[in-house]
């Protein structure tokens, strides 16, 4: 190997490392940004405990929903395309037991187009947390609804959360900085966030930056930022594209109980089942 492609493997290797370093360190705080967040494992325990699985979660994560759902005994694959979060998820599986480990299956793939050789068929399967807002537009957004509605089987159940802002919201994503907490981890650390957010009315997007610092007593903090574009939805929306994947839309609910979609809902879950007759007529938008 000359000099020169040595070189050229040595900043290819440090470039992989750096990046490697912060998806790891993103996907620690990610866990740490959501550790209070449980209102919606209720939701998924109760679909899972009608359904019977197994369970496909798209855009899984760090395992938050898909390790507790192993725990409880359904067999479940993770589909997620950053490998840091699902490397959380496995050793989350793991530190709850072997079971658990053995009944998760972690997938690295991108959830749009995507097909899993002799997966399923699923009798859940579901997008948790608003996480199709992360999707890059409306297009992709209806495409993982069929990719929902491709892996059930007949009578199976899709099901979708996401994020519903009001006009409240939207007026204070103006660019602004804001203290979002002060939190210590597990390792002694303690860690802020902040974070600012810009509401682009003409595109239905969310431009939302987060920086987390971090460090112990008398060290200096390290910064840790992430940056992503949210494409907003409504009730509506999630609806018509459930139905458009071939879907039956069971219910819209503007909580995690299913209850009522109406004013001041902050969110909307779309729940939607699989025809078992093949002659069904699909909706068109």
């Amino acid at each position: 190997m000359t000099e020169q492609r040595r070189g050229n493997a040595r900043r290819a290797s440090a470039g992989t490392s750096v990046r490697e370093e912060v998806g790891a360190a993103l996907a620690r705080l990610y866990d740490l940004d959501l550790s209070d967040e449980h209102g919606d494992l209720d939701l998924w325990l109760a679909l899972a405990a009608r359904t019977g699985g197994p369970v496909l979660e798209l855009m899984a994560g760090s395992g938050r929903v898909a390790v507790p759902l192993a725990a409880a005994g359904y067999e479940v694959t993770a589909v997620d395309r950053d490998p840091a979060m699902l490397a959380r998820a496995g050793a989350a599986a793991i530190a709850t037991g072997g079971k658990t480990a053995r009944r998760l299956t972690l997938v690295e793939a991108d959830v749009d187009g995507l097909r899993l050789p002799g997966a399923g068929p699923f009798r859940l399967a579901f997008v948790a947390l608003g996480s199709i807002l992360l999707l890059p537009d409306r297009g992709a957004q209806r495409r993982a609804w069929e990719t929902l509605a491709a892996h059930l089987e007949p009578g199976g159940v899709a099901a979708v959360d996401a994020w519903i802002p009001d006009g409240a919201d939207l007026a204070g994503f103006d660019g602004r900085l804001t203290l979002d907490w002060v939190r210590h981890d597990a390792d002694g650390r303690t860690v802020t966030k902040t974070s600012c957010a810009r509401y682009d009315p003409t595109t239905g997007t969310v431009e939302i930056t987060a920086m987390f610092d971090e460090g112990r007593p008398g060290e200096p903090p390290a910064r840790w930022v992430r940056s992503d574009r949210l494409r907003l939805v409504d009730a509506g929306d999630l609806a018509g594209m459930a139905s458009d994947a071939g879907l039956d839309v069971e219910a819209v609910g503007g909580d995690r109980d299913l209850g009522p979609l109406g004013p001041g809902a902050d969110r909307a879950v779309v729940v939607a089942t699989r025809p078992t007759s093949r002659g069904r007529r699909r909706r068109r938008s």
